[in-house]
C-alpha cells in the first residue's frame, strides 16, 4: 500500500519543455496549473499524503518528478538523467527524500551512468528498465547492485520505439499509476480505461492533455511510496 506522493508544481517555463511530439502545439500553462491540481486530488482520494514541491524556473521539465528518483519500500535512488537539460533537478529533490528515507538508505546514479526514473518499472521485487536514450548500460547496473543488496532483481528492457519503458509499458498491481486498489487512466483512451475496469479496478480520470505535449503522463508526474 502507497502512503505518500511527491509532486512538484509545473513552473512557468514547462512550455520549452522537451518533445518529440511538436505536432501537439505548445502547452497552454494555465489549463496545465488546472490539470496538475486535479491530479493532485485524484491521488488524495487514493489515501495518499501528498507533498506537494513548488516550481522551478530553471527546469522546464521538473513538474515530472518520477526521473529524478526512484522510491522503493527499501531505499530510494537519486538518478543520473540522461537529458542533460535535466540533470540539475536531482538536487532539489534529494533534500526531499531525506524527509521519509534515513540517509544511509539514499543512493546515487553517478557518472557514467545514466537513468531516469520513467524507465524503471516495479513489479513486487522485480524492476524491470528501459535500457533507452536516457538511460544507459551502466545506470542500470548500478541500480542492479543498489537494489541487490535488498534481494531485488533489475532486468534490462532494450527500447527503440518509445522516450522511456513506462510510455509504453504499464503494470497495474503496485506501481505505474496503480494507487491502494484504484487506477488512475488518462483522459482521451477509452479502450484502456474499458479494459482496466473490465478487470475490476475502480478507475479515477485524469486529464493530462497538456503534459501530453512534452511528453509526459500520469505516472511521469509523481513519485508514490
Amino acid at each position: 500500500m502507497f502512503q505518500h506522493a511527491i509532486v512538484k508544481i509545473p513552473c512557468k517555463a514547462m512550455i520549452n519543455g522537451i518533445t518529440d511530439h511538436p505536432e501537439l502545439g505548445v502547452p497552454d500553462y494555465e489549463k496545465a496549473l488546472a490539470q496538475h491540481a486535479a491530479y493532485i486530488e485524484a491521488l488524495k482520494k487514493c489515501g495518499v499524503d501528498v507533498t506537494v514541491l513548488p516550481p522551478d524556473e530553471a527546469y522546464p521539465d521538473s513538474c515530472f518528478v518520477e526521473d529524478p528518483a526512484i522510491v522503493t519500500k527499501y531505499c530510494a535512488i537519486v538518478t543520473n538523467p540522461g537529458a542533460a537539460s535535466r540533470k540539475g533537478e536531482t538536487a532539489a529533490i534529494a533534500p526531499v527524500l531525506e524527509q521519509f528515507y534515513p540517509k544511509d538508505k539514499i543512493f546515487h546514479i553517478t557518472d557514467p551512468g545514466t537513468l531516469e526514473g520513467g524507465d524503471v518499472m516495479m513489479c513486487g521485487d522485480t524492476f524491470y528498465v528501459g535500457q533507452s536514450a536516457r538511460t544507459n548500460a551502466e545506470g542500470i547496473r548500478q541500480l542492479g547492485e543498489i537494489l541487490g543488496q535488498f534481494g531485488c532483481k533489475v532486468v534490462a528492457v532494450p527500447l527503440t520505439e518509445v522516450l522511456h519503458l513506462k510510455t509504453g509499458v504499464v503494470y497495474l498491481e503496485n506501481n505505474c499509476i496503480w494507487m491502494n486498489g484504484t487506477v488512475i487512466v488518462p483522459a482521451g483512451y477509452p479502450t484502456v480505461q474499458a479494459a482496466v475496469e473490465s478487470l475490476g479496478y475502480p478507475v479515477l480520470v485524469c486529464d493530462t492533455s497538456e503534459f501530453r505535449k512534452i511528453d509526459g503522463g500520469l505516472s511521469c508526474l509523481s513519485l508514490r511510496f
